[in-house]
């Protein structure tokens, strides 16, 4: 009886400290997501979660330090300054103009520490004006992956 009592108490440790970290890893995983305009109103415990904000960089922001490149997000004419603190290098796509996913956690000085960057450029899959194909594109059918009409 002793033994099965000792593995009882060894197995509900171990399911105990597996929940507690099941717990706490879900809670810092979480990310919120909030516009550039809604940032000033949030207080309490949601300045100090994790945030994903979106917005466009402002053509000439980006600067480039040691450890860190600073940049502006741009959202319906509001500015949030960003500064990029990750490990990760920064995508291609990351320029002025470009749509910019960011997450981390907003300073009480009002800048966003980001620790991860997600960039695209929406323009490089948009369809051109009217229908046309972009220069350097090969026109319809001409293109490795077309078939053959089966017309000689």
């Amino acid at each position: 009886m002793k033994i099965k009592a000792k593995f009882g108490i060894g197995i509900g440790i171990i399911l105990v400290t597996l929940s507690c970290l099941a717990y706490v890893g879900a809670q810092q995983s979480k990310t919120y997501y909030h516009t550039i305009s809604e940032i000033p109103t949030l207080n309490g415990t949601a300045l100090h979660q994790r945030l994903r904000v979106g917005g466009d960089v402002k053509n000439g922001s980006i600067q480039h330090y040691s450890g860190r490149v600073d940049f502006v997000l741009v959202e319906q004419g509001k500015v949030l300054p960003v500064s990029y603190v990750g490990t990760d290098p920064l995508p291609d796509t990351f320029k002025d103009g470009a749509q910019c996913l960011v997450e981390g956690k907003v300073q009480p000085d009002g800048r966003f520490v980001a620790e991860t960057v997600q960039a695209k450029c929406a323009s490089k899959y948009e369809a051109a004006p009217g229908g046309q194909s972009q220069p350097g594109s090969a026109p319809e059918g001409t293109g490795e992956n077309s078939y053959p009409s089966g017309k000689s």
